[in-house]
């Protein structure tokens, strides 16, 4: 998906809002899993969120694909050759992984972890296939179920996903259609993630998410009072 605005949605990005606490501690760090359909928006929004919070950090995902002009290993991402990858599928090292158009992507534990660990909200970009394996391993992983929180960003309508994909003008009618039969499975998983965000324009789909973030940021258990 492309991180440019869908044409006809208004870029009004509302002014950045830190997350902070008034605590003496600082509340724990979370583990935001953002999925939408294709043509959702996700893309775009997560990279809204990254801007606004520049605390905020991605977690870098493998790869089996070659380096595109300009990427850098350990920044983009972590370029594994094929053997590599399955060595860590077979290890158990991802979260979630997955094949899409002969090549392998995949997110580390580790990698998360290691962020958290750190204090530092981590954000993930994934499809409801790799939402639904990071949500099967945090239910044996307190850390992990501690700081999870999931996000499911999607058109209002069928229709109005249709007439974003048609104004991106990057795919054939048939492609379109495929897209959208693949949506309507995606869309019938919302009830497993913690939000429902109904896209409409950059500005109001970040407003929401600024809500679910401030929200979850003030839940008891991830807060300590402060000494009295």
């Amino acid at each position: 998906m492309s991180n440019e605005a869908p044409p006809g949605r208004r870029h009004e990005t509302p002014s950045p809002k830190p997350i902070v606490s008034d605590h003496q501690h600082p509340p724990k760090p979370l583990l935001i899993v953002i999925s939408a359909p294709s043509g959702g928006g996700k893309t775009t929004l997560v990279k809204e969120v990254l801007r606004t919070y520049p605390l905020m950090t991605r977690a870098v995902t493998c790869t089996t694909r070659a380096p595109r002009e300009g990427e850098r290993d350990g920044v983009d991402y972590y370029f594994l050759d094929a053997a590599a990858f399955l060595k860590r599928v077979q290890a158990g090292n991802f979260l979630e992984h997955a094949t899409v158009f002969g090549n392998s992507y995949g997110t580390l534990k580790s990698e998360v972890l290691g962020k958290l660990r750190q204090g530092r909200d981590v954000l993930l970009n994934v499809d409801v296939q790799g939402a639904a394996a990071i949500r099967t391993q945090a239910q044996d992983d307190p850390e992990l179920r501690g700081a999870l929180v999931q996000v499911f960003l999607t058109p209002p309508s069928l229709d109005v996903l249709r007439a974003r994909l048609e104004r991106r003008g990057t795919d054939a009618p048939a492609v379109i259609q495929k897209r959208l039969g693949v949506a309507r499975q995606e869309v019938s998983q919302w009830k497993h993630f913690d939000y429902l965000i109904l896209s409409s324009s950059i500005a109001e789909d970040l407003r929401q998410m600024q809500e679910i973030l401030e929200a979850e940021r003030r839940r008891t258990t991830r807060c300590q009072m402060p000494e009295f």
